[in-house]
C-alpha cells in the first residue's frame, strides 16, 4: 500500500485553462498541487481553492555563491516563507543558482571551485536555520545540464546529496527529480536508494520529452515499488507536459504509482 501523496506541477498541465482554474481542477481531481513563482500569483485565490499546495519556489533571485547573490536569495527566501505560511505550503524549492524564466542561469557557471562548495554549503545551512524558524523545509532540486539547464551549478542529484548531507538539517532536503537525473546520471533505483534519508520530494517526468510517466524510457511502476520498500511517504510530483490529453496524462501518472 502506498503512502505518498501524488501533487501535479499547474505550470505544464491543463494549458488551455486559467491559472486558478488549473489548479481547481487538478484539486478536483484529488491531487496535490505545486507552484513556481509566487509573484505572479494572486495568493488569495489559491487559498480560496482549499487545493493542497505541496511546493512552491522558496526565493525570486539570487544565489548560493557569491555574496549580493547570497543576500537576495536569504532576503527572497524569508519573502517566500511568509507566503508558504498563507497557502500552507511546506516545501519551498530552490536551484543551484538563480535561473531566468527560460529555465536559464542568470549567471552560468563553467567550473565550481572548491570555495564555491563551501559558500554554497554555507547559505544552505542559513536557508535551513529560516525554514527551521519558519516551520517550512527548503528543498534542492537536482537539474540536468545537458537539454534543459545548461550552466547551471550543483545540478547533479550526487551533487545536492553532498550538499543536503553536509548541512545535516530537517529544514534542508533533496527535491530529487528523477527526469533530470535521468538525463544527466541515470541508475536512478540505486540512487534513490542512496540518498533516500535526505529526499523531502520526488519528481517525475519521462525521457526523452518531458511528458507524463509511461511516455518514454523509464520504468515508472519500478521506481514506485522501489519507493514503497524504502518507506518513502512524501510528496511525487509530476513535474511534466502532457503528451496528449492533461487528463488522460494524469491517468497515467496516477496508475504508474497505485
Amino acid at each position: 500500500m502506498k503512502d505518498y501523496q501524488l501533487s501535479v506541477c499547474t505550470e505544464m498541465i491543463f494549458l488551455d485553462l486559467p491559472f486558478i482554474e488549473r489548479v481547481k481542477k487538478i484539486h478536483g481531481l484529488g491531487f496535490g498541487v505545486e507552484i513556481w513563482d509566487w509573484t505572479t500569483k494572486d495568493i488569495d485565490a489559491i487559498v480560496a481553492t482549499g487545493a493542497k499546495i505541496t511546493s512552491m519556489t522558496g526565493y525570486i533571485n539570487g544565489n548560493l555563491t557569491d555574496d549580493e547573490g547570497i543576500a537576495q536569495l536569504l532576503a527572497t527566501a524569508e519573502q517566500s516563507i511568509a507566503i508558504a505560511q498563507k497557502l500552507n505550503c511546506p516545501s519551498l524549492n530552490l536551484h543551484g543558482t538563480g535561473l531566468d524564466k527560460n529555465g536559464l542561469p542568470i549567471k552560468p557557471v563553467e567550473v565550481v571551485t572548491g570555495d564555491m562548495w563551501l559558500k554554497a554549503k554555507e547559505t544552505l545551512s542559513q536557508l535551513a536555520t529560516l525554514g527551521e524558524q519558519g516551520k517550512k523545509v527548503f528543498v534542492l532540486e537536482n537539474l540536468n545540464t545537458e537539454v534543459d539547464h545548461p550552466g547551471t551549478p550543483f545540478a547533479k542529484a550526487q551533487e545536492t546529496y553532498y550538499l543536503v548531507k553536509a548541512v545535516n538539517s530537517p529544514y534542508l532536503k533533496m527535491n530529487l527529480d528523477l527526469y533530470h537525473a535521468q538525463i544527466g546520471e541515470g541508475n536512478l533505483i540505486e540512487l534513490i536508494r542512496k540518498t533516500k534519508d535526505y529526499i523531502g520530494e520526488i519528481q517525475v517526468a519521462d525521457v526523452p520529452g518531458r511528458c507524463e510517466p509511461g511516455t518514454g524510457e523509464i520504468h515508472y511502476p519500478a521506481i514506485a515499488k522501489v519507493l514503497r520498500d524504502i518507506g518513502y511517504q512524501g510528496v511525487i510530483a509530476m513535474e511534466a507536459w502532457a503528451s496528449a490529453d492533461s487528463e488522460l496524462a494524469l491517468n497515467r501518472f496516477r496508475e504508474a504509482f497505485k
